[in-house]
C-alpha cells in the first residue's frame, strides 16, 4: 500500500521497514499495521485537532500537566503557540499513560517508541495470528462473561492504584487476545486525584463493562465495584490485590443517600446511552 504521509519519516529514520495495511480509522488517530524487521506492529498516527471529529471536553483537560507555567498560560489563552501545546500534551497523554500502565501490569499494548508524533506499539491478535477482536464482537459464555469481568475490574484497579482512570472504558476499548481481555485507547485518560469528575468517569467505565458482559451474565448488574473501590481509593487503602466483592454497603443514615443513589443511577444510564450511540456508529462504520 502507498505509505501515509505520517508515517515516511518513521520508514525514512529506519523505525519501521514497511505499512502493511489499515487496521482502523477512529475519530482521534489512524491505525495501522507495519513491518519492523521480524515484528509485526500496529502504529498510531494521531490526527490534528482540526481533523478531529472528538471536541475535547473541559473534565477531560482538568489536571494534566503542561511543561511549565508559560505553557500554561498559552494553553489559556488558546494563542497559536498555545493551540500547538495543547495539541501536544493531548498526543503526549496517551503515550506517557501507556508506559504508566504497562509498568504497573495492566494488560495494555506494549509501547515500542513514539516518534514523530507516532506511537508505535504491540500488535493485538488472536490465537490464529490475525488482529484480535473487540470485546464487543465476541461471542462469550456465562462463565467467560464473568471471568472477563473480574479481569476487567482488577485492570481499573491497578490503573487507579497509579491515580489513573481510562475516561472512555468500554467493550469498543477492549481486545480480546489469546490470553484474555487487553485494554486499548487512552487519549480521555484522567488523573484520579486531580479531575473533579474523576469519581463519576470511574463508575461510567465500570458501568460499561458491566452493562456488556451483563447481557450474558446477569448477575453481574447487580454489582457495584466502582463504589467499592472509590472508598478504598479514597481512605488511601487501595492496593494491587485488594479483594473485591462487588457489594457496597451505602450509609442509609446519611441524608445524602439519595442523592449518590441518583448519581449512580444516572452514570449507569449515561452508560448504556454511549453503549448504544457506539453500537449505532459501529453499525455505520
Amino acid at each position: 500500500m502507498k505509505t501515509p504521509a505520517g508515517l515516511q519519516p518513521l520508514i525514512d529514520e529506519g523505525v519501521i521497514d514497511e505499512v502493511l495495511r489499515p487496521l482502523k480509522s477512529g475519530k482521534e488517530a489512524d491505525v495501522y499495521v507495519v513491518r519492523s524487521g521480524d515484528e509485526i506492529l500496529c502504529a498510531k498516527v494521531y490526527k490534528d485537532m482540526a481533523q478531529r471529529s472528538f471536541q475535547q471536553r473541559v473534565q477531560y483537560q482538568e489536571g494534566r500537566k503542561v511543561r511549565g507555567s508559560r505553557e500554561q498560560r498559552a494553553i489559556t489563552k488558546a494563542s497559536k503557540f498555545g493551540r500547538k501545546e495543547q495539541e501536544a500534551a493531548w498526543k503526549n497523554t496517551e503515550v506517557d499513560a501507556l508506559y504508566r500502565l504497562a509498568d504497573a501490569g495492566v494488560r495494555v499494548p506494549a509501547p515500542r517508541g513514539y516518534y514523530n508524533g507516532v506511537l508505535v506499539m504491540e500488535l493485538v491478535t488472536d490465537a490464529e495470528g490475525h488482529s484480535a477482536a473487540r470485546l464487543g464482537e465476541v461471542e462469550l459464555t456465562a462463565a467467560q462473561a464473568r471471568e472477563y469481568h473480574a479481569f476487567l475490574v482488577r485492570q481499573v484497579v491497578l490503573m487507579l492504584c497509579i491515580d489513573l482512570i481510562h475516561g472512555d472504558l468500554s467493550e469498543y476499548n477492549v481486545l480480546v487476545g489469546p490470553d484474555g481481555p487487553v485494554v486499548i485507547d487512552f487519549p480521555q485518560v484522567v488523573s484520579a486525584s486531580g479531575n473533579n469528575a474523576a469519581r463519576k468517569m470511574l463508575q461510567r467505565d465500570v458501568n460499561n463493562l458491566t452493562l456488556s458482559l451483563g447481557g450474558v451474565a446477569p448477575e453481574l448488574l447487580s454489582t457495584h465495584y466502582a463504589e467499592e473501590m472509590w472508598a478504598l481509593y479514597e481512605k488511601g487503602e487501595l492496593r494491587p490485590d485488594s479483594e473485591l466483592t462487588g457489594q457496597f454497603a451505602f450509609d442509609e443514615s446519611s441524608a445524602d443517600l439519595d442523592s449518590v443513589q441518583l448519581a449512580i443511577r444516572d452514570a449507569r444510564e449515561e452508560a448504556l446511552i454511549r453503549q448504544q450511540g457506539r453500537e449505532a456508529a459501529a453499525e455505520e462504520y
